[in-house]
């Protein structure tokens, strides 16, 4: 399939992905100047910035965005870092073919911070997420997730450090599988085609 990564971010998921050889054909941005736009340039993936500070109105935002994936021909979406809910045409457009990830155990600490708010909250297991998006906010079917222990010494940059290893390593291998229809949503359902055994713990 032909995927694009939306960010808006340091880009280190999109790195991972890159890295990993996951093969992404375009990179949007709804910020400027981001990390994530240098990793773009630096792995060679052409790279758009839509700011939504030029749009009048958030459906014309998203109707811009839905544009510009069909001339692409894009085909599926990996949200990395990409703060802004899909609107439900972008959504009904790509639906099973549009996964986000979540730094944390859906459905606990949905929404911003996650990571902080697991903290906060001091919860001894938090982890991450991989799910196909939908009309919620991080409400979609989950298709894989990793569990990351929180310890007692732990400082919030301590647990963001070991999310985001489970992150790197995770998200990569759920995009693998659904390019190569190993894993497809039907209804409300995720259902694999093969075992996913080979994710879980076998970084």
């Amino acid at each position: 399939m032909k995927w694009a990564a939306l960010v808006g971010g340091y880009g280190s998921n999109l790195e991972a992905m890159l890295e990993y050889g996951n093969p992404m054909a375009l990179v949007i941005s709804h910020k400027a100047n981001v990390r994530a736009l240098d990793v773009a340039k630096k792995f060679q993936v052409p790279s758009v910035t839509l700011r939504p500070q030029e749009f009048v109105t958030r459906e014309a935002y998203d109707q811009a965005l839905l544009e510009l994936l069909r001339a692409e021909g894009i085909e599926a979406l990996a949200l990395a870092g990409y703060l802004r809910w899909l609107e439900s045409r972008v959504v009904r457009q790509f639906l099973g073919r549009a996964i986000n990830l979540h730094p944390a155990l859906l459905p606990s600490f949905p929404g911003l911070h996650a990571i902080e708010q697991a903290f906060d909250h001091g919860v001894f297991w938090t982890g991450v997420t991989v799910h196909f998006v939908d009309d919620g906010h991080d409400t979609g079917p989950v298709i894989a997730q990793a569990a990351v222990p929180r310890y007692r010494e732990d400082t919030v940059e301590d647990l963001r450090q070991r999310i985001q290893y489970h992150e790197h390593h995770l998200y990569p291998r759920i995009v693998e599988a659904i390019d190569q229809g190993l894993v497809v949503l039907e209804g409300s359902h995720v259902i694999w085609k093969e075992s996913k055994s080979w994710i879980n713990g076998q970084y």
